[in-house]
């Protein structure tokens, strides 16, 4: 059983989404669902089936069950957006491997459907981070490690979602070094200096934003943009999420001004 409360100013969203793949840029949720936990320790929880408007390949329907007859009369993103807009008014975050997968793909998902997501002062904790921090390995795993039960029904997000808090709940008492606050899990879960959700570009030690993939790996990305002005319009012609072309906009606009 859990012993340690959860110290919160505000509301925190644990999310999990099952999704047509793993693309953050052209992939689109199947399923969602949030434990929105309050400050005073009610909990709520929603979960909800979307219409991704796009087919779900066999192999992505076989791990999660989802398959398209399943959700052909289901509400589109768009349609759902403004209620998942509501329920997660001013929540920090908490999931496993969120930080680099599900925030990043429900972000996208709004910008899609022109709703400005604001992500700014937002705090994120990642479960999965925490974990292999700490031991090093899968959600299912670490609900045997640290909870002592099995995961039934894993890949449904609601079974995920429930597990994932219990975890990170579990943590807390597992481990005194762990503070049960927001503000800390969120340092302490971060795996990188993200400039952009999707993590394509990063701060380096002094603070400079530089690419994290391809050729131009830990280089300075308004250097590449003066240098090589086609990058840019190679990645914005790509298929990275709009929030990393924001990102990269704002920083060629940074160049130019300087």
């Amino acid at each position: 059983m859990t012993k340690t409360s959860l110290s919160l100013n505000r509301p925190i969203a644990f999310i999990d989404i099952e999704t047509t793949g793993t693309n953050i840029g052209s992939d689109r949720i199947v399923e969602i669902s949030i434990l929105k936990l309050l400050p005073d320790g009610v909990e709520e929880v929603h979960t909800f089936r979307v219409n991704p408007t796009i087919p779900i390949p066999q192999v992505v329907s076989a791990i999660h069950g989802i398959y398209d007859k399943d959700i052909k009369d289901s509400p589109t993103f768009k349609e759902l957006a403004p209620k998942l807009n509501q329920i997660l008014e001013s929540c920090d975050f908490a999931g496993y491997n969120s930080n680099k997968f599900d925030i990043p793909l429900l972000v996208e998902e709004f910008l899609r459907v022109e709703i400005e997501f604001d992500m700014q002062n937002r705090k994120c904790i990642d479960v999965q981070n925490i974990f292999h921090k700490m031991e090093q390995r899968t959600l299912a795993a670490a609900y045997k490690f640290y909870c002592s039960k099995d995961l039934v029904n894993a890949h449904t997000a609601e079974a995920d979602v429930r597990a994932t808090f219990e975890v990170l709940m579990a943590q807390l008492d597992k481990y005194s070094t762990l503070q049960p606050n927001v503000s800390f899990l969120h340092t302490f879960s971060s795996a990188s200096d993200n400039v952009d959700l999707a993590g394509r570009i990063v701060r380096d030690k002094n603070g400079v934003e530089v690419f994290n993939f391809g050729k131009h790996k830990g280089k300075s990305v308004m250097e590449i943009f003066k240098s090589e002005p086609s990058y840019y319009n190679w990645m914005m012609e790509g298929d990275f999420p709009l929030s990393t072309k924001r990102v990269i906009t704002m920083l060629r606009l940074k160049a130019f001004n300087k």
